[in-house]
């Protein structure tokens, strides 16, 4: 059974408190991420939409269907919402004076991980190989389906 607790109650034990205050630094923090770019170059960013858009193009022709039309309309809108979103919201307010690498910053820098400095060469496949295996695995695919 559920029983009703007086206010006074949990005064009196100190359960309610008042809210605590936000130090200088903490509400600096809490204004959110000011970096937006993720620190990579716009012709990689398209790279990895591009690969994308291709798997989708590889799968349309490959299993060309009227019932697909939908469905692939579907995707390729999805696709592109993933690239546009976080293409605006590297742009969006607050004011912010990070930018994106360009490809000679990013050649000669790399990019800093988790694991430590990556070069611009392991970066870069970092970023491909997730959209290139799935745009292979798309051909491998369709080259089944077709001498099948």
């Amino acid at each position: 059974m559920t029983a009703r607790i007086d206010q006074l109650d949990l005064l009196a034990r100190e359960e309610i408190v008042s809210a605590p205050v936000l130090s200088a630094q903490a509400e600096a923090l809490s204004e959110g991420c000011t970096d937006r770019n993720f620190g990579l170059p716009a012709p990689l960013l398209l790279g990895s939409f591009a690969l994308f858009m291709a798997y989708l193009a590889v799968m349309s022709i490959g299993f060309m269907a009227d019932g697909l039309v939908l469905p692939m309309a579907v995707n390729v809108i999805f696709v592109a919402a993933f690239a546009y979103v976080p293409a605006k919201w590297a742009t969006m307010k607050p004011r912010h004076d990070d930018r994106a690498l360009s490809w000679a910053e990013f050649k000669a820098r790399g990019i800093d991980t988790l694991t430590g400095r990556t070069g611009a060469g392991e970066a870069a496949t970092l970023v491909l190989l997730l959209p290139a295996c799935i745009f292979f695995w798309g051909v491998a695919t369709v080259t089944i389906a077709a001498l099948v």
